[in-house]
């Protein structure tokens, strides 16, 4: 056969898989006309006649549980390779908590050694076939540590550099492959247009170009170009567009919300990098949690099947976010035909697979899901599997550890470090530090790798990531010291500004704590200090000081107090490990000359004011001064222009499983925290007591004298999951309560709310007009609670104070 031939054959098969077009009402708000989308189609080399003849032998021969189980992906933290047997899931994952064995800091070898036994396990079970193994790494292998962690995207998108996107993507398969792992959920192509939602940092830029341009660089250098006949090399691993679509766009910035847009909008504010992603031939496409005009895209057949299989020729797989299958209208995580349908390929399904899997095969027996949906949602699992070399006799193996952190990689996160920061003032010329300066580095991200890291480092918050994760790293603070003494200068890091010598410049690092999805949603674009940044810069300028304020986030915030005390502000957005990156353009060497002038340009407005979405901007997208190209920037606007007292948390201790500021967690060790889904992804969290201990929120005192004096209670939206008979006693403003009683009488592992009368607290000998300490729960050993909210709410009249029997 002709090479000709075989392509054009080819080109038959793959056409011939798309599932046909869903007819329905032309009038309605989210159904989409492929006519008006762009066109693309993934390469003729995703696959080939042998494999698409192998796939159809394994068809043929597959029970209907054996091709079911093709289409979930279960969690590790809830599927055991024993499971295999009985469940044979063609795919596995491993969420932002999840590490192998319990243990989220396992090194490279140790997630190598996991992945291998649920693949042995997956080749005994079923027919036979290994699964697929998907993680985030999202901006480098970031769930590992040691590994190299680059910029978030935002500081790429600042870069402008779409060569280095494709080098770091090479970077990224390469140490993703070097634990054994052959899938990443990367790259994010949403187009964020209210910068409040709390994954606006995942995205590249406000430019669809850019995005554009970015998401076939990227996918590139993950998996390398595809050819004919060829598996991914040993360093190469799957891509995912995503999440398709509009993520970006919901109303107020909301994190799994509703895109309210017409279809023109739809297309073109938000559709351009997945056909510039699925022509570099991205093998798999992620759906989103969100909606476009009330319609939940994971059961969208006009958007998944229409459009992103036939109108934009996507002929790899269609995966789901978590649970995500669960939000579609008559559906639940454990049961939904709906979105199999409508075009998914592949469940994501942490820990509802065991349930979906017995529901989807009733739904196949029943005709509720036709046997073609199914066979050619297992193809395109199957074809991705022959494209990685998991099948076939090209078998690829991957999990060379060396890999990780390799230095090559290292001195490619420092220069995207260095490209990413955007220099919105430098008046008196205050940067590069020159040498010999004496230098105080102060601030909360001074020696914070958490701060500066962000979400999706070690864990899916990133709270808890430290220096020591990342031995080849460098905070912040340590990079700049490291650089100032080696230019002859003087060097001191204190977080505090506690420093008796006396310094020629400060640089004050300060931003955002580390956040990820859901729980990084803002209602406003105020940054608000909560580490007395403002009353230590003052006293600095008052000294003589100049200071340069180095402002870490995952998104473009109103700054206008902290803009006009400082003499330099720069935008360091979330720059990862490399601190050097930051060191090496705001320190000048020995000779008077940094290592590298400043090049990134902002990749959206900033605000002048805290109001969304940023209609009057301060500075507009592609801002940024560099030391050859200076302005005097003056005073600008320090209003807010919205009362920011009505989004006031003094009341609020937990909402949605996140402490919000100026609230923070503290545990004394013995009880063990995580996140867990109660109504949504990781919407609360669960406190496991290994012992006599305790929780506490802590915080700035507030006065509820006055809420307690009106009938206020303390509401908790709960679940007791384990008890243990012995006393619970929870605290408030020093008031202790024991609520044994309370405990004993909820249904075991059911949501329910607990109201407590603030007097109850007071008559127990709390201070209520200083409440510095607003929750508190002390147990022993066994007892086990899953808090969603902790609010100070309006009494219903009727509430009494818990007994403790």
């Amino acid at each position: 056969m002709s090479v000709r031939k075989s392509i054009s054959v080819l080109a038959l098969v793959i056409a011939g898989l798309a599932a046909p077009a869903v007819q329905a009402d032309p009038a309605a708000s989210a159904q989409a006309n492929p006519a008006n989308w762009p066109a693309a189609r993934s390469p003729a080399a995703i696959t080939d006649l042998a494999t698409e003849n192998a796939i159809s032998a394994l068809l043929a021969r597959m029970t209907v549980e054996q091709k079911v189980g093709q289409v979930i992906q279960g969690d590790i933290s809830s599927v055991t390779p024993a499971d295999l047997a009985k469940y044979p899931l063609g795919s596995i994952l491993a969420g932002g908590n999840s590490g192998p064995y319990g243990n989220e800091r396992a090194d490279a070898a140790t997630w190598a050694k996991l992945v291998g036994e649920y693949r042995a396990a997956s080749k005994q079970a079923g027919a036979g076939i290994p699964i697929l193994f998907g993680i985030d790494a999202v901006h480098g292998h970031s769930n590992l540590p040691g590994a190299t962690i680059f910029p978030h995207n935002i500081g790429l998108g600042a870069a402008r550099d779409v060569g280095l996107i494709r080098r770091i993507g090479v970077a990224t398969a390469a140490e993703i492959a070097g634990s054994g792992i052959e899938w990443t959920f990367a790259p994010t192509l949403a187009v964020p247009h209210d910068v409040r939602w709390g994954r606006s940092y995942e995205g590249y830029a406000a430019d669809p170009a850019l995005v554009a341009a970015y998401g076939r660089a990227m996918t590139l250098g993950l998996q390398g170009e595809l050819a004919a006949g060829k598996v991914l090399g040993p360093v190469q691993v799957a891509a995912t567009a995503k999440h398709f679509l509009a993520d970006g766009g919901t109303v107020d910035g909301r994190d799994q919300g509703d895109a309210r847009l017409s279809e023109r909008d739809l297309v073109a504010g938000h559709a351009a990098g997945y056909p510039a992603a699925i022509d570099a031939g991205a093998l798999t496409v992620m759906a989103s949690f969100s909606s476009w005009n009330g319609v939940k895209h994971h059961g969208n057949a006009s958007l998944l099947t229409d459009v992103l299989k036939n109108r934009m020729g996507f002929a790899g797989l269609v995966v789901g976010d978590w649970n995500g299958h669960g939000q579609v209208a008559g559906c639940s995580a454990t049961d939904c035909a709906a979105s199999l349908n409508a075009g998914l390929d592949l469940y994501m399904a942490p820990d509802s697979w065991k349930g979906l899997f017995d529901t989807t095969v009733a739904d196949v027996r029943a005709g509720r899901i036709t046997q073609a949906r199914l066979d050619d949602a297992v193809r395109r699992v199957l074809r991705v599997k022959f494209k990685l070399g998991l099948m076939g006799p090209n078998e690829v193996s991957r999990g060379d550890p060396a890999l990780v952190g390799a230095p090559a990689h290292l001195a490619l996160a420092r220069e995207a470090v260095a490209k990413s920061l955007v220099l919105l003032k430098n008046d008196g010329h205050v940067l590069p530090i020159r040498p010999g300066a004496r230098v105080l580095v102060a601030g909360p991200g001074a020696d914070s790798m958490a701060m500066q890291s962000g979400g999706w480092t070690i864990s899916w918050q990133g709270t808890d990531t430290t220096a020591a994760d990342f031995p080849n790293g460098q905070t912040i603070g340590a990079a700049i010291a490291a650089a100032v003494k080696d230019a002859g200068g003087q060097a001191i890091v204190a977080p505090k500004g506690d420093s008796d010598q006396r310094a020629d410049v400060a640089i004050v690092v300060t931003g955002e704590p580390p956040y990820a999805e859901f729980q990084g949603d803002v209602p406003h674009l105020a940054f608000t200090p909560q580490h007395g940044e403002e009353a230590l810069i003052a006293r600095l300028r008052a000294q003589g000081t100049k200071v340069v304020l180095v402002f870490l986030s995952g998104r473009p915030m109103f700054t206008g107090k902290l803009m006009n005390q400082a003499d330099a502000f720069v935008a360091a957005w979330l720059p990862g490990s490399q601190g050097n990156g930051v060191a090496d353009v705001l320190v000048a060497r020995r000779n008077g000359q940094p290592l590298r002038d400043f090049t990134g340009r902002l990749p959206f407005a900033w605000p002048a004011d805290a109001r969304a979405p940023i209609a009057a901007p301060l500075f507009k997208t592609g801002y940024g001064l560099t030391y050859r190209h200076r302005a005097r920037l003056g005073p600008v606007n320090a209003d807010p222009r919205i009362d920011l007292a009505a989004f006031d948390n003094s009341a609020t201790f937990f909402r949605r499983g996140v402490v919000p500021a100026p609230w923070y967690l503290a545990s004394d060790g013995v009880v063990r925290v995580r996140a867990v889904d109660l109504s949504a992804q990781e919407d609360a969290r669960q406190f496991t007591w290994t012992g006599p201990g305790k929780f506490s929120v802590e915080g700035p005192p507030v006065d509820l004298a006055k809420r307690a004096a009106g009938g206020a209670v303390l509401v908790l939206d709960w679940r007791i999951d384990a008890r243990t008979g012995a006393p619970v006693r929870l605290a408030l403003g020093g008031g202790t309560l024991d609520i044994a009683g309370s405990v004993s009488a909820a249904a075991l592992g059911k949501p329910g709310e607990l109201r407590i009368p603030l007097r109850c607290f007071a008559a127990a000998g709390g201070n209520l007009a200083s409440v510095g300490g607003p929750l508190r729960i002390d147990a022993t050993a066994g007892f086990t609670a899953t808090i969603r909210s902790a609010r100070i709410a309006d009494g219903k009249g009727d509430e009494a104070c818990p007994a403790s029997r």
